[in-house]
């Protein structure tokens, strides 16, 4: 029997040092990050004689370190969600096992010390063996996790170097690392040659806790050789292991991180700190910081860049924080490995809550109902339990880091319960999660992912299903209940973010969730013709793959705000204003544990969207979770329909922010609009040869459709039922509306014109709309007039007519007109889009935007762009002139450069191209969005019935 290869082993890295926590240290540091030489393969059984320092490279390719050979032309990124893309035989992986083979060549700087000295991989992906200078130091595994080797004896002081390392992309370590994402291998993260000096500081323990009671602190440090702990802002100077109380000091949290530098000394190393003061503790079955209930406004977040992939630089990491920061996220989850240690630097630095999750996840395994499951296979235990040690010891002196999280979605079974006791035993102070395992037998904290608004209400109220063990069930029912996956963020969404927010800050024992997720997975690439675009999955020629799934993100790949985002932010607004109805409003103050008097309160009045006047409130420094009553400011006149909008900015600058930041806002109805005149008597109808002269319209005698208005070509209107499906209406792993659409054959509606009659004063023109293969249809009746010598009236009145079952993907008119014509002005709500329960970040307004600029550039295309409640829009073009439309009440409109088949055609945005004309649709209502692609459909109150609608509206021409 052949001996198995040394990447097919269960066993955690034999010869790997300990794991300590990621420090600051005075002792040298050789960056080994740059151009390494590398080879690659398809299989991992070439030879070894790249090992030695002799051997002659100058033949290979050079690839940065770090990054994934993936993205430089070798071999080809794949994306699968669930599915294992190899057989599930552990520990063996593929003989077709992608390898590169790495060299380095370095010397030491002048000045470098004699004696120990230790090489670290940060991270490499799945598995790596690594010499040094021939000497085989030991391999890797947990691709996400630190390792370091005892690099003394190899080491030459004098002289060339040589790192040489073989790294797999398939390993017994990937069966654990199915975690929705790409396929992506290599040295991703750094590597470092650390000077380890006698006498010196191998691995420090911070233990900070803060009494909320009287403001006291207590700080342990603790490390494996005596030191001396200094902390000069609070003149500690004490001995590792002692315990110092502080009768004051200032807490670490989300929103005041608070931060104290400290240094822990030997005669021969220094390590530097940032210690925060903080206790997190569950009591009453309510999860508190600093002895605060807290309310998770969180985020999932893989690391991703979409020219690095998981190989992201400190910029981005900063990039990622102060997105989060001004978008009023308060804490992440980061799903589903630790991330690069800079990243809770800069959490422990602005402000944010961390779950730190293991690197652990089997989701695969559910294909095959969880025969065989790491996560309960006796031979996987120490490997698992392994994952968690290192994960501890790496983050265990970061305040942001509240809770430890076993993994993700692994099933369960004995090695989860041993993960368990290793890091409850290790690190009481932080409580544990860990959602597959429904029973919570060993975590501290409920959570679960996808539920419906009812199902989370009911878990808030304490009335979910029992638990068939009643212990486990009444031990369940003690726990705080945390939604760690919900509101799926793929492509036009996620709806209804509203609901579930209201239901986290009713209920005490519903302590928020985690949004899925931060950003898209698309990889940039181009077109033949050099049209950039983001690729995913399928677009690398994978024969399993999982498509567009892996671009569900609240940021586009380029870290632009999606639509999602903004409503996001709104929804997790740390203040809420709202109008009292007696003429006044209220401030409520949301914060954990900050007052008001960092924000300035403005306003503005605008009288049919145009501002008229404006200042500030006086609101005074709220108390955290206190409410108070403010005076409406004496606000002038207005004419039209007003809107008073009040906003919180930041009065100074933030690290995260410049003053004048928006972090919550509300708008108030002041004046309704004038209610909508009676038309005058209409002008009368010409007749002119086969055309019928209508006011400012012409209308073709024979089919009743509008050709010209004024000087503009006009084709329409045409009943539009049908919208390019967005992916909650696809809907990969929900309930999807797509294909029930599809069988109604709403994407193929026929129209039969049945008459057009023409009076003195009008033209009315009715048509039956209706799918091949059904008795089931609508009329829609189209009723002109000219109230004016430069007004067209056109009243649609749609009615059902037979069997036609909802919800409807939406319901509305279109129009063709000139290309041209691509600058559009509304009033109504912006400046986004907003469909039925989106759009909660938009605002009554007058606004103004290109038809390109409209167009939301969602990786896989689909509906988008709609503005609603709008009451006038205007399409112009650059030379001048246009239409205008106005409505008698508000209505939905979509302006683009090509017609909703051809958006649902399209599978990227670069296979779109505007065909000539400008399609302008007025709708009376859409579908809402919900969050089907993972998890729940539309709520009930946002669907649209078949039933009947009205649009009356007005054209013109400018």
């Amino acid at each position: 029997m052949s001996e198995r290869p040394w990447y097919e082993s269960f066993a955690p890295p034999p010869t790997a040092r300990p794991p300590r926590a990621w420090l600051d240290s005075d002792a040298p540091r050789l960056s080994l990050d740059g151009l390494w030489r590398f080879r690659y393969a398809e299989r991992a059984d070439g030879p070894l004689d790249f090992t030695g320092p002799a051997f002659d490279d100058e033949g290979w390719d050079r690839l940065p370190v770090p990054s994934h050979w993936q993205l430089h032309g070798y071999g080809a990124p794949a994306y699968t969600n669930i599915t294992y893309p190899f057989p599930l035989d552990p520990p063996h992986v593929p003989d077709e096992n992608p390898t590169g083979d790495y060299r380095h060549a370095f010397r030491l700087p002048d000045g470098w010390p004699g004696g120990p000295a230790v090489l670290r991989f940060a991270g490499a992906d799945s598995a790596a063996r690594v010499w040094l200078n021939g000497v085989e130091l030991g391999r890797t595994t947990g691709s996400r996790l630190a390792t370091e080797f005892d690099a003394t004896g190899a080491l030459r002081p004098d002289g060339d170097n040589v790192v040489a390392v073989r790294v797999v992309q398939w390993s017994a370590g990937s069966y654990v690392e199915d975690q929705d994402m790409w396929w992506l291998s290599g040295i991703f993260r750094s590597v470092d040659l650390l000077a380890r000096p006698e006498g010196g500081i191998g691995d420090v323990e911070v233990s900070a806790g803060y009494d909320h009671r009287t403001g006291a602190g207590t700080l342990t440090v603790r490390a494996d050789t005596p030191a001396r702990v200094r902390v000069p802002e609070l003149g500690v100077d004490a001995a590792t292991g002692e315990t110092v109380r502080l009768p004051l000091v200032e807490p670490w949290s989300a929103e005041r991180p608070r931060l104290y530098d400290a240094t822990v000394g030997t005669g021969t190393e220094t390590v530097t700190l940032r210690i925060g003061f903080r206790t997190v503790r569950i009591d009453g079955g309510v999860l508190t910081v600093n002895g605060r209930p807290v309310l998770f406004r969180g985020v999932n977040r893989h690391e991703f860049h979409p020219d690095r992939g998981r190989a992201v630089t400190e910029e981005d990491m900063l990039d990622d924080v102060r997105l989060m920061k001004q978008h009023n996220v308060n804490a992440v989850r980061t799903s589903h490995y630790p991330p690069h240690p800079r990243f809770l630097e800069l959490c422990d630095e602005y402000g944010l809550y961390v779950v730190d999750e293991c690197d652990l996840e089997t989701h695969g395994y559910g294909e095959v109902r969880w025969r065989g499951n790491p996560a309960d296979d006796p031979r996987w235990e120490a490997a698992l339990v392994d994952r968690m040690r290192r994960t501890v010891e790496r983050d265990k002196n970061h305040p942001s880091v509240v809770l430890w999280s076993l993994g993700n979605e692994s099933g369960s079974g004995r090695n989860l319960a041993a993960m368990a006791r290793w890091a409850r035993h290790r690190d009481p102070s932080r409580p544990l999660l860990y959602e597959r395992d429904w029973t919570c037998r060993d975590v501290d904290v409920y959570s679960r992912m996808y539920l419906t608004v009812a199902e989370v209400e009911a878990i808030g109220r304490g009335e979910e299903a029992p638990l068939p063990d009643p212990a486990l069930d009444a031990r369940r029912r003690g726990m705080p209940f945390v939604h760690v996956e919900y509101a799926h963020a793929m492509g036009n969404g996620p709806g209804g973010l509203a609901e579930y927010q209201r239901l986290y800050e009713t209920y005490p024992r519903l302590q928020g969730g985690f949004v899925w997720e931060w950003i898209d997975h698309g990889l940039r690439a181009r077109t033949p013709d050099g049209r950039e675009y983001f690729a995913y999955g399928g677009d690398f020629g994978e024969v399993l793959h999982d498509g567009n799934f892996v671009a569900d993100g609240l940021l586009f790949p380029d870290r632009t705000p999606s639509p999602g985002l903004l409503d996001l932010k709104k929804v997790y607004e740390p203040v809420r204003i709202d109008a009292t109805g007696d003429g006044g409003l209220t401030v409520r103050n949301g914060h954990l544990d900050s007052g008001l008097s960092h924000l300035d309160f403005q306003w503005t009045l605008e009288d049919d969207g145009e501002v008229v006047a404006r200042g500030a409130l006086e609101v005074g420094d709220v108390p955290p979770g206190q409410s108070v009553r403010v005076g409406l400011p004496a606000l002038p006149a207005t004419g039209g329909e007003a809107h008073l909008t009040v906003r919180a900015v930041l009065a100074a600058d933030e690290p995260w922010a410049k003053a004048g930041h928006e972090v919550a806002a509300t708008q108030v109805p002041v004046r309704a609009a004038r209610p909508p005149q009676p038309p005058p008597a209409p002008v009368a109808v010409r007749r002119d040869g086969g055309l019928v002269r209508l006011g400012p319209g012409v209308l073709d005698g024979r089919t009743g459709r509008l050709v010209r208005l004024g000087g503009w070509d006009v084709d329409g209107p045409r009943l539009q039922v049908w919208r390019a499906p967005t992916d909650n209406d696809r809907a990969p792993h929900g309930q999807a509306l797509e294909p029930l659409w599809r069988a109604a054959g709403l994407d193929r509606l026929t129209h039969r014109l049945r008459d057009v009659t023409v009076g003195g004063d009008g033209v009315v023109v009715r048509v039956r709309v209706a799918p091949a293969s059904s008795d089931g249809g609508l009329l829609a009746t189209y009723s002109w007039s000219a109230p004016a010598g430069d007004r067209l009236r056109l009243v649609v009145d749609v009615d059902v007519d037979g069997d036609l079952p909802g919800p409807l993907p939406m319901l509305g008119v279109r129009f063709a007109l000139p290309g041209d014509l691509d600058e559009v002005e509304w009033f109504g709500r912006g400046p986004g889009e907003a469909y039925p329960d989106t759009g909660l970040a938009t605002r009554v307004g007058r606004w103004f935007r290109t038809v390109a600029d409209l167009q939301t550039p969602y990786l896989f295309p689909q509906e988008n762009g709609r503005r609603a409640g709008v009451r006038w829009a205007s399409v112009t073009g650059g030379q001048g002139g246009g239409v205008r439309v106005d409505g008698r009440s508000p209505f939905g409109l979509t302006v683009r450069p090509w017609t909703a088949e051809a958006l649902d055609r399209a599978a990227h945005p670069t296979d779109l191209a505007p065909d000539g004309r400008t399609w302008l649709t007025l709708d009376a209502g859409h579908n809402g969005i919900g969050s089907a692609s993972c998890g729940p459909g539309v709520l009930p109150p946002y669907l649209l019935p078949a039933a009947p609608a009205r649009l009356d509206l007005e054209l013109r021409v400018l």
